[in-house]
């Protein structure tokens, strides 16, 4: 049987196999998800954000087990620092979500970011449309977790998720680089700490003195992720969301916009990788880097004379 047979019957080994494949950036990875593609774009997708310490990873945890209670198959995507030594992820998916690990409804894939920038992994579009093909009904990725220039999550997901806490230093995290503007449902986590009510007050005011939304106003959910308190009311509030973009027509055009992100990240890729081939295997690229080292030509005009050449 076919690997792409295999994942569309819900092979986890399959699975794991291809998710591998895509992140070393095999040909085999590529024509497998040229024939899953058909069958993605029923699964919801929720992104997951916020600040390192926040508590993304509990919160990932106890969503899990309150979409398995109402009986949702769940993908996970764990998107972690980069090991300088192995080029893997720093934190494995063996050690987070255990109770989840036998259970057959619940695919985890722990990801590292290997310097792509934005919170993502460079590879996260393609799992998540191998976790889809799959029939994984809930994709729920958490970002890696290391500042506030996590926006890159919003072309992904259908759902954007911001998790703040009080007492990490700055009354808003949420308010930097823009993430303000991509929640859809912002969390208070932590909640049983001092702070926690002035935190959501103050979200409250910053979303009134932002540009604003006609179509959904972000509710602010106080969650104690690790002891389950809230998680139901959170959930309840993906699943609102999920209706409101179905209703509004809203789901559709933000299938639409990844798709758009899509081809033009692997537009943007491939017509770089070619370029590069070519001036490697002809000896251009070297003489070129030689010129704009000893003065000859400034980095600007040598692109364009690159990408004349090339008929760009």
């Amino acid at each position: 049987m076919e690997i792409t047979e295999r994942v569309r019957a819900g092979d986890v080994r399959a699975m794991a196999r291809l998710m591998s494949l895509i992140e070393n950036n095999s040909p085999e990875a590529t024509s497998a998800l040229k024939g899953l593609y058909p069958f993605t774009g029923q699964a919801f997708i929720v992104g997951i954000t916020g600040p390192p310490g926040c508590g993304k990873s509990t919160l990932t945890d106890q969503l899990t087990q309150e979409f398995r209670r109402e009986g949702r198959t769940v993908g996970i995507i764990a998107v972690d620092p980069t090991s300088p030594f192995t080029g893997g992820a720093i934190l494995a998916d063996r050690i987070r979500m255990q109770q989840h690990s036998l259970d057959a409804g619940v695919f985890i894939r722990s990801m590292a970011t290997r310097g792509h920038l934005g919170g993502l992994a460079k590879a996260t579009n393609d799992i998540v449309n191998v976790l889809d093909a799959a029939g994984k009904e809930v994709i729920l990725i958490e970002t890696v977790g290391v500042g506030q220039d996590e926006v890159e999550v919003v072309k992904t997901a259908q759902t954007s998720i911001v998790v703040s806490v009080p007492g990490l230093g700055d009354d808003i995290q949420a308010i930097k680089a823009g993430i303000l503007e991509i929640a859809d449902i912002f969390v208070v986590n932590k909640a049983d700490r001092e702070g926690a009510d002035k935190t959501a007050t103050e979200l409250q005011v910053m979303m009134t003195l932002g540009p604003g939304r006609t179509d959904w106003s972000p509710p602010i959910v106080k969650t104690v992720a690790t002891q389950g308190k809230g998680i139901a009311e959170l959930a309840k509030g993906i699943l609102a969301h999920q209706a409101h973009l179905d209703r509004a027509g809203f789901r559709e055009k933000r299938q639409r916009e990844r798709s758009r992100a899509l081809f033009l990240e692997l537009l943007q890729e491939q017509a770089t990788r070619r370029l590069l081939e070519g001036a490697m295997a002809n000896g251009t690229l070297e003489q070129t880097i030689e010129r704009i080292a000893h003065r000859e030509v400034d980095p600007y005009s040598a692109v364009e004379e690159l990408l004349e050449k090339a008929g760009l």
